[in-house]
């Protein structure tokens, strides 16, 4: 009871966005290994942009996503960090109507076993935003396979138990999610 998967995969539309002052599509390995995942997965991928690590242009092109009736998911990589470029947490927290704590949490947990301490330095965020489920992850691509791996591909597989963010994507024809009771 308040199991809430499906028998065959729900494919979803997912935009992939790379903060970077530097990378080019030539060069970004990060933003390539997560649309390759999303499209190994069974998904689509319904967008992909670079753009420079300014809080401004982030939410420029994360709020088209968010506004698109057919993006159920954004995946972004980089500005996670410390230094004084860093933004994409400050971008991005002020356009989520609700905020997944335990993504930065658990993905910090699962990094102390490949980067130390280090992963402290991580602000890897995720939150909800007009029924659109985004994921912030830093830029290096190792982050980027744990992140995948590890943690955002169960949560948007719709045969995932006992329960994923599927049901709560706009435009998305599964039953909410109910309490495990």
């Amino acid at each position: 009871m308040g199991h809430h998967t499906t028998e065959t995969l729900i494919p979803l539309n997912i935009a992939v966005l790379t903060v970077s002052d530097t990378r080019t599509e030539d060069t970004d390995t990060s933003g390539g290994l997560l649309v390759d995942r999303v499209k190994e997965f069974g998904h689509q991928l319904s967008g992909k942009a670079i753009v420079i690590d300014d809080i401004y242009q982030i939410r420029a092109q994360l709020s088209q996503w968010i506004a698109d009736d057919k993006t159920h998911a954004v995946v972004i990589t980089g500005g996670t960090g410390f230094t004084a470029r860093d933004s994409t947490p400050e971008a991005v927290s002020p356009l989520l109507d609700k905020t997944i704590e335990g993504f930065g949490e658990l993905f910090r947990q699962i990094s102390l076993q490949q980067i130390g301490t280090s992963t402290i330095q991580s602000r890897a965020i995720a939150g909800m935003a007009n029924g659109t489920v985004i994921f912030c992850l830093p830029g290096s691509t190792n982050a980027c396979r744990t992140g995948w791996d590890d943690i955002i591909a169960s949560q948007l597989d719709s045969r995932q138990g006992p329960c994923n963010f599927v049901p709560q994507l706009k435009g998305i024809d599964f039953e909410a999610c109910k309490s495990r009771g």
